[in-house]
Formats: C-alpha cells, structure tokens, sequence
C-alpha cells in the first residue's frame, strides 16, 4: 500500500520516533508502514489520519484506482 506517511510526518518536522510516541507504537512500525512493509491496523489508520488532520484515503493509496 502507498502512503505518503513520510512526507506527513516529515512537514510537521517530526522523526519516526516522535511520531511513533504520538500514536502508541513503536518507531519500527512508523518505518515499516513509511517504507510499505507494513499495513497499519483499522484503528491506527484511523489514528494517523486524526493526528494529521485528514482522511485515512489522503494518507494510504491500495493503487486500485
């Protein structure tokens, strides 16, 4: 899955650990979804999309469309 998760988090002048601390996971998981490895969860999607003021499909792309 896309994400423009990095360019999010980088605009707010974050690191992977600062956001990492502000959703309650880890700083691997911010890298692994940042480098498409990893899919968050409904409700880590939903939290992401919440800290930065958007939707979850402004953030994620599955690239079906």
């Amino acid at each position: 899955m896309n994400n423009d998760l990095r360019r999010l988090r980088t605009e707010n002048g974050w690191s992977q650990n600062d956001l990492a601390e502000q959703l309650g996971v880890s700083r691997q998981t911010v890298n692994a979804i940042e480098n498409g490895r990893y899919d968050p969860s409904l409700p880590l999607a939903f939290a992401i999309a919440r800290l930065f003021g958007c939707k979850i499909e402004d953030i994620f792309d599955d690239g079906a469309s």
